[in-house]
């Protein structure tokens, strides 16, 4: 599967942003289902597109508006104010809501015609609130600075190469959303001065437990891949960003704050990784890698090539 922004610039708007597009233009269901528009406080009108029979895929600003529409969807859907939907999954400015089945009912017990299109209308006219940032703890990550790509990326900041531990350690991150490999967080917050472009020419294995940027993100390698990113350092032990035999299995998910720890190279930051918790993904939240299609979501894809 080829990664959407692979070939071209930063940014990509997320995998499923191309994938509804051309969903959109081939299901059948889609002349029936006419796209719809709408927005929020401080946010520009969203856009709600048929994505095959059975699924919508709403277009947002940006990161930010995303975000703030998953966290909304979050919250209706635990207060059971949303209709059958199997999965709700974010990526960097779409939100893909798969598994509205034709027979959506309406609360009487009754199936309703054309419920899919009054859902996507609905969807559209939400006035979401920005997101609120919750006081919950971050997850400490260890990270030993010595990547092969650091003065490149000091030179791109600007500062000696020692002080790029110093900035990217400091900095408060989030996930914003999840994809590429299980266990693969996209996370946000380093200011717009420190983002960087990918590597001109891709690696064909990036190991596991690399730290790399790119762009806005900041991502941590689960397993080994291929990878285009800005590699600044290692996860001595990156086991814990997915293990199929914890519940859940994924250490990030969409909304978790990160901070990442320097250590030594002796380190191995034994102990600073907290067991995910159960309640960390609510019901139809996206974990890594899970995709109605069976597919790796791809944001910005860390492959670049």
């Amino acid at each position: 599967m080829s990664a959407p922004g692979a070939g071209g610039g930063d940014g990509a708007p997320g995998a499923h942003d191309a994938r509804g597009a051309r969903d959109a233009s081939s299901a059948p269901s889609a002349p029936s289902a006419p796209s719809a528009r709408g927005g929020g406080p401080g946010f520009a009108p969203v856009r709600v597109l048929p994505a095959g029979p059975h699924a919508l895929l709403v277009e947002l600003a940006d990161g930010e508006h995303a975000e703030a529409f998953h966290a909304e969807l979050l919250r209706r859907r635990e207060r059971g104010e949303l209709p059958a939907v199997r999965e709700i999954v974010p990526a960097a400015r779409t939100v893909l809501l798969d598994g509205i089945h034709v027979g959506i009912h309406d609360g009487t017990g009754e199936r309703t015609p054309g419920a899919r299109e009054r859902f996507a209308r609905d969807l559209a006219s939400w006035r979401v609130e920005p997101p609120q940032r919750e006081g919950r703890e971050p997850v400490e990550i260890p990270v030993v600075y010595d990547g092969p790509d650091l003065d490149e990326v000091a030179a791109l900041w600007g500062v000696p190469a020692g002080e790029v531990a110093a900035l990217h350690s400091r900095t408060a991150f989030r996930v914003a959303f999840c994809g590429f490999a299980p266990g693969f967080g996209y996370l946000t917050g380093l200011p717009e001065r420190l983002h960087v472009p990918r590597r001109t020419t891709p690696r064909t294995r990036v190991p596991a437990g690399a730290v790399a940027l790119a762009g806005p993100y900041t991502g941590v390698y689960p397993r080994p891949s291929p990878g285009g990113w800005q590699i600044v350092g290692r996860m001595p032990d990156p086991g814990a960003l997915w293990d199929p035999a914890r519940e859940p299995a994924a250490l990030l998910a969409p909304g978790t704050p990160v901070r990442f720890v320097a250590v030594g190279a002796g380190n191995g930051g034994a102990g600073a990784l907290p067991a995910p918790r159960a309640g960390d993904f609510p019901a139809g939240r996206a974990r890594a890698g899970d995709s109605p299609t069976g597919d790796s979501l791809l944001g910005d894809s860390p492959v670049g090539s």
